[in-house]
């Protein structure tokens, strides 16, 4: 056995079994050993930004890694963008990074670079294979390392030779730690907290989810407390039978109103809320002054336990919380406005889809109005990094082949990863893709003032907008193997739209704006 073949059943054995590739020569050994060993799927992208953004989206919805295949320094330079917003989001990815023979690499050949570097920005743990009889413990110790509170990627760089030498050996699964439970002080500290009135519980990643959302619901009951998360979460579960959780704004202004009234602030497996970008006057933090923050959870702790034990102290198991109700809004009709789309989007979300949300400025609207959708699972990218969402889209719909993914993609950020299109077709993805096609980086015009930098002249504005010539997403899905359509008003939308839903496989539907 060689070691690409030791190295992908270790991977098997450790329960990886979806590998996202883009590879090049270092990675021939690993490609041919798909043919002799069963049970690893192989999905082709033709970009590393898709292939990484795909690995974080199967990440999130699985709560376990997948594989990379990634070509050197370079392909794995191609893939940082979403390996940084994966970091960010904490999904488990094990990336696989080819790299040079051992005895080539003195020679300086012209792809050579220093890979454990590149990967150190956002790898939480890095190891170069070497030796043919370690490589497969290595590849186990990198699966156990993703999955390590709180998540994150681990690279794994193969040189060629120790990929083609035979005398490797598989090996087994590598425990997993568990999280680390709260001291009771932290607890009977947020306790304190609460009772004093105007608190607000803060919530991310693992507490988004259905259960702990209501565990929190009846503390926020009990004690009048608002339940808060970040702007940019991971993934929530949301919608109708479940507790709503509010999103802090993006805009500053907007944010400091919103946590004005809030006097204590608990964070349950979330940083404290900060803003996006330093803007001139204006604070870092949008909290209240005199606002105390107390941590009950940090990330890589039990964050469910802790709320347990918090509710518990509170005599909270009974209090009642707030289930939002099953409510959809009447399909609008006309022109297409911000309020229009995110109704149409509400009116006919299908139950247990899930949304990968990128549409940015034309979709600030949409949470609000899903909230009384049918149960949902809602991704945004944590990490701010754009071309994002249909990567991540091809991931979710990889790991949940039996829910209908949605989406929502702003026109700019979706021409950073647009070759996500054609592998949505090869795999026959059930995907459905609304781009909001505005023909602007609209966020920044805003941004813009908000820095204080003044209007923008001609040359300012040529750096903000995407027409001249217009983007043909239609031509561009359909060039791809993804049939598409163009709509002008709500009502060609609600008609495409639930034509979309009501078929399997992808679909791409631009909403001019």
């Amino acid at each position: 056995m060689n070691g690409a073949e030791a190295l992908i059943r270790s991977l098997l054995a450790s329960g990886v079994d979806t590998c996202f590739t883009n590879p090049g020569t270092s990675e021939m050994h690993f490609v041919a050993a798909l043919d002799r060993i069963e049970g690893m799927r192989c999905v082709l992208a033709l970009f590393e930004g898709v292939v990484t953004g795909a690995a974080d989206g199967y990440g999130r919805m699985k709560d376990r890694p997948a594989s990379t295949l990634l070509h050197l320094g370079p392909g794995l330079g191609n893939g940082l963008a979403n390996l940084h917003n994966a970091r960010r989001a904490y999904s488990p990815i094990v990336n696989v990074v080819g790299e040079h023979a051992t005895w080539h690499q003195q020679y300086d050949p012209p792809l050579a670079s220093p890979i454990e570097q590149i990967a150190g920005a956002n790898s939480r743990w890095v190891r170069t294979a070497a030796s043919v009889k370690t490589v497969g413990a290595d590849a186990a110790a990198a699966v156990a390392a993703s999955l390590d509170a709180p998540g994150g990627s681990a690279t794994l760089v193969l040189p060629a030779d120790i990929a083609w030498t035979q005398g490797a050996e598989v090996a087994g699964p590598v425990a997993v730690r568990a999280r680390r439970k709260v001291d009771e002080s932290r607890v009977r500290a947020a306790a304190d907290a609460l009772r004093k009135g105007q608190g607000a519980l803060v919530l991310n990643g693992p507490m988004l989810r259905a259960a702990p959302l209501e565990l929190c619901g009846r503390i926020a009951a009990k004690t009048g407390a608002e339940l808060l998360c970040p702007t940019q979460i991971n993934r929530a579960e949301r919608g109708a039978g479940r507790v709503a959780i509010d999103r802090i704004p993006y805009v500053v202004e907007l944010a400091q109103k919103r946590l004005a009234g809030i006097r204590s602030m608990v964070l349950i497996n979330s940083r404290q809320p900060v803003n996006f970008f330093a803007y001139p006057g204006k604070p870092s933090l949008p909290m209240a002054e005199g606002c105390d923050v107390v941590v009950l959870a940090e990330l890589d702790e039990d964050g469910a336990d802790a709320a347990a034990r918090l509710a518990d102290l509170l005599d909270a198991r009974r209090a009642a919380p707030k289930l939002e109700p099953l409510a959809r809004p009447p399909l609008p009709s006309g022109p297409i406005t911000l309020p229009g789309l995110a109704a149409v989007i509400a009116a006919l979300m299908p139950e247990r889809a899930i949304v990968s949300d990128e549409s940015i400025t034309s979709g600030r609207g949409l949470v609000a109005a899903t909230k009384n959708a049918p149960p949902h699972d809602w991704l945004v990218n944590p990490g701010g990094s754009i071309g994002f969402a249909m990567p991540v889209a091809i991931g979710a719909a990889l790991a949940c082949p039996d829910r209908k993914v949605l989406c929502l993609q702003s026109d700019g950020a979706g021409m950073y990863t647009v070759q996500a299109l054609w592998t949505m077709a090869r795999e026959s993805l059930d995907i459905v893709t609304l781009v909001f096609a505005n023909r602007a980086y609209e966020i920044l015009k805003g941004e813009l003032k908000n820095v204080g930098a003044g209007e923008p002249g001609r040359k300012a504005r040529d750096m903000l907008e995407i027409g001249r010539p217009d983007i043909d997403w239609v031509a561009l899905a359909k060039g791809q193997g993804v049939p598409a359509s163009r709509v002008e008003d709500l009502d060609g939308l609600a008609r495409e739209l639930r034509a979309a839903l009501g078929e399997r496989g992808p679909r791409l539907i631009e909403i001019r704006m």
